[in-house]
């Protein structure tokens, strides 16, 4: 992945985090907000019902408080403490019935000192029987209790006062039903609803959950709640799943109702749909995706612009960068802009101009040493055979001046020196042409192992020379090595030079070690000695020319070697350590472009 994907991913990247992190906190917020709303509509709906049902506490103490101080109540109460309608017992049994529906009651009975009922308006045919309505402690205000009725049981806010005017006690009890018209008059907000279980049996019942509409549907999920509220007898709330569709969740607020013995005898439920929360939830995230959506698309398009504005000159930077490695060194980087892009592409192409002129200083630096290194070896080399030279002419002009008649014979052994020390001089200058004549590589199609298998024949008999210490020649050439385009004269003679130099690395003797292996780009060719070996720092001037670690010797083997190397397009470095003997190391390319261009040879088969 180039800079400018990385930059695009980076951009992209931040602005989609960017993104999903607001749509996260739109989100909280908004369910918070939510949330809070709903919880002070929850409230809101309990402290309602609270004051509906201590309302309708008060107006059913209210009604029954009224009905045991009326004039037809007491006047029964004084006629039953008499036993007046002792004969008669059903002479009220319409009087509770007509009484309770003039004050729009549900529960109405008369019920005597002996606890026995008068007169019932919602159960007639009961005057007579025993009652167990009037608690032992009657309370000032009204109380849930369940009535019993003719179809079943109910349950109601009851009321009961006591008469005391005849002499002995009579009751008056009465109250309404708590059912559905009783849910109905409270006022619900919207997505809201309320829900009321009267507690009139030891097991559930489904019929005794109602609503404003009648009998709850599908109650099964409340069952739980329910029980752990009549249990405990405290508030408790749960959210309740009806479906697995999250919209019709429901969070349920469950209020037990007590009685005056303690005993939760209903419990009032308020629902709140999560109906609103989960849209709303849905909207943010339909949101969020377009918006990301959207943002990552005009991510992608800016940041490509902004990472091709910033890429582009790095990229022409990099490329006059290859350029100048290459050996371009008058290359120059465009300058685009004035920022720092700018100054840094101008702060480069300074560079690389400063670099040029070095590079030529260098250059006639260099050519100057050169010349003055060649004119002193020269000058050494010459010197040698030129000192004998002078001291045998010399010699002869002192015996013709001294001694003529023994000239003759000094001439004869003076004329062998001369000619010694004249073809030591042709030698010398041998050399230095040749050095100077080094002709470039015509390329063909070689094999490395062959021209290593040649070279180590021809020097086999100076290996294995009798009464001289032996020298092993270890090869190991990697099967199938490809054929690279060469010279083979000339790289014949760098290996040629190469062995004669591990050779005289061993005069004790030792192991002479050629190794071949392909590499990526070419072949590599290691020579090695298990001499004497050299310090990492005469490793490094070994390729000068007319350096040399032998006692006797020009200095430009090495030179000559490097520089056959130089022209295949190759390199050479020795490794050694002293005691360790040396190795030499020569990477050569495989070269095809020089057979495709015509330069010599038939084509590699690797």
């Amino acid at each position: 992945m180039n800079f400018r994907q990385r930059l695009t991913l980076a951009f992209s990247l931040t602005v989609l985090l960017c993104i999903t992190a607001v749509a996260w906190i739109i989100f909280a917020l908004a369910r918070r907000a939510l949330e809070q709303a709903n919880e002070v509509s929850s409230a809101a709906l309990i402290a309602q019902f609270h004051h509906e049902f201590d309302r309708q506490k008060d107006d059913v103490a209210r009604r029954i408080e009224a009905i045991a101080a009326s004039d037809a109540v007491l006047r029964i109460a004084v006629a039953n403490a008499n036993q007046t309608d002792a004969a008669n017992p059903g002479a009220y049994l319409n009087d509770a019935k007509n009484i309770a529906q003039s004050q729009r009651l549900d529960f109405l009975e008369f019920v005597n000192g002996e606890k026995k009922i008068i007169s019932s308006a919602q159960w007639p045919a009961k005057f007579g029987y025993q009652s167990d309505s009037v608690p032992a402690v009657i309370p000032a205000s009204a109380f849930l209790q369940p009535q019993e009725l003719p179809d079943g049981s109910a349950l109601g806010l009851v009321a009961v006062r006591e008469i005391q005017n005849a002499g002995q006690p009579f009751y008056v009890i009465g109250g309404k039903k708590i059912d559905r018209t009783f849910l109905a008059a409270i006022e619900l907000p919207a997505g809201m609803r309320t829900m009321f279980y009267q507690n009139l049996g030891a097991a559930f019942s489904r019929d005794n959950l109602i609503d404003p509409s009648g009998t709850v549907r599908n109650p099964a999920p409340l069952v739980p709640l329910l029980q752990r509220v009549l249990q405990r007898g405290e508030e408790e709330n749960e959210t309740i799943h009806w479906s697995r569709n999250a919209a019709d969740d429901e969070s349920i607020d469950a209020i037990p109702l007590a009685g005056p013995d303690r005993r939760v005898w209903g419990v009032f439920l308020v629902g709140n749909s999560q109906r609103n929360y989960v849209e709303l939830r849905e909207h943010v995230r339909s949101a969020a995706l377009i918006a990301a959506g959207a943002g990552l698309c005009l991510a992608i398009l800016i940041s490509g612009w902004v990472s091709a504005r910033v890429t582009r000159p790095v990229e022409q930077l990099a490329e006059t960068a290859r350029e100048v490695a290459a050996g371009h060194w008058d290359a120059q980087a465009p300058v685009l802009s004035s920022d720092e892009l700018g100054d840094l592409a101008a702060s480069f192409n300074h560079m690389t101009h400063e670099l040029l002129q070095q590079k030529e200083r260098l250059v006639q630096t260099e050519r100057v040493a050169a010349w003055r290194e060649l004119a002193r070896r020269l000058a050494h080399e010459l010197k040698n055979p030129l000192f004998p030279l002078q001291l045998t002419v010399e010699n002869l002009l002192r015996a013709r001046a001294q001694n003529p008649e023994q000239f003759e014979e000094v001439l004869q052994e003076s004329s062998s020196t001369l000619l010694m020390e004249i073809a030591n001089l042709k030698a010398i200058i041998s050399r230095f042409s040749e050095f100077s004549k080094m002709p470039q590589p015509r390329f063909e199609s070689v094999q490395v192992n062959e021209l290593l298998q040649q070279a180590a024949r021809l020097f086999q008999a100076q290996l294995q020379a009798p009464g001289a210490p032996a020298i092993e020649c270890a090869l190991h050439l990697e099967n199938s090595l490809p054929a690279i385009a060469a010279d083979p004269e000339l790289l014949h003679r760098a290996f040629s030079n190469l062995i004669l130099n591990a050779m005289d690395a061993m005069p004790q003797g030792g192991t002479l070690g050629i190794r071949t292996r392909a590499t990526d780009t070419g072949v590599a060719v290691e020579i090695s000695d298990t001499g004497a070996g050299i310090t990492p720092e005469e490793c490094e001037r070994l390729f000068t020319p007319y350096y040399t670690t032998k006692a006797h010797g020009t200095g430009l083997g090495l030179a000559v070697v490097q520089s056959v190397v130089s022209d295949h397009g190759g390199r050479i470095y020795a490794r050694s350590q002293p005691g360790q003997g040396t190795a030499f190391v020569i990477e050569l390319p495989y070269n095809r472009n020089k057979l495709e261009a015509g330069l010599g040879g038939s084509a590699i088969v690797n």
